[in-house]
């Protein structure tokens, strides 16, 4: 396994995901309020999005001369590792800002998010600061294109094509042309 191609690619993931992180800081500078509890906010989301996107840069320009192809295995290796460093660095503005003190929670929270289940660890999600509310929706919009990416990078190596998969999820069986554009050029 060419590990230079995986760590290439989740510095890459980290970097998106420092950036990310600015729209829910974003949101909790502009919302009203000056409590404690909005400035812890605004400080989980500067360090973690700091953090993410400077780790993630040094990473990425450490490895990228040994960035090669990215093969199967490598694949394998940056699905998982994906998942979990993202998980790992995305619980930091919940347990940073103090809206849960609880590792497992914030860690579910976040891996619940980034796998689309929707199920969440917290009592009361009305009484949180408004950019927790985006950063939690925000870890599901992106687990969900992810999903989209992931599936239409693997499914082609397993033997499964796009065009069978769109023409099996379609709503009364539609039959589809092959001359239309292929579904990755529709994306």
């Amino acid at each position: 396994m060419n590990l230079g191609a995986v760590f290439f690619v989740l510095g890459n993931l980290l970097m998106v995901l420092g950036t990310a992180l600015l729209l829910p800081l974003g949101v909790a500078l502009v919302v009203d309020g000056n409590t404690l509890y909005e400035t812890s906010e605004l400080m989980a989301f500067g360090v973690t999005s700091a953090s993410a996107f400077l780790v993630g840069y040094w990473i990425r320009m450490y490895t990228r001369k040994k960035a090669r192809e990215v093969g199967v295995r490598e694949g394998f290796g940056i699905v998982t590792g994906s998942w979990l460093l993202l998980a790992l660095v995305g619980m930091l503005p919940y347990l940073l800002s103090g809206v849960t003190l609880s590792v497992t929670d914030a860690f579910f929270e976040t891996m619940s998010g980034f796998t689309t289940t929707g199920a969440t660890a917290f009592e009361s999600l009305e009484f949180m600061p408004a950019g927790i509310h985006v950063w939690r929706s925000m870890t599901q919009w992106l687990g969900g294109m992810g999903v989209v990416v992931l599936s239409i990078a693997l499914l082609p190596m397993l033997g499964v094509g796009g065009y069978r998969l769109m023409k099996a999820e379609s709503p009364g069986g539609v039959a589809y042309e092959r001359e239309r554009p292929r579904i990755t050029d529709a994306a």
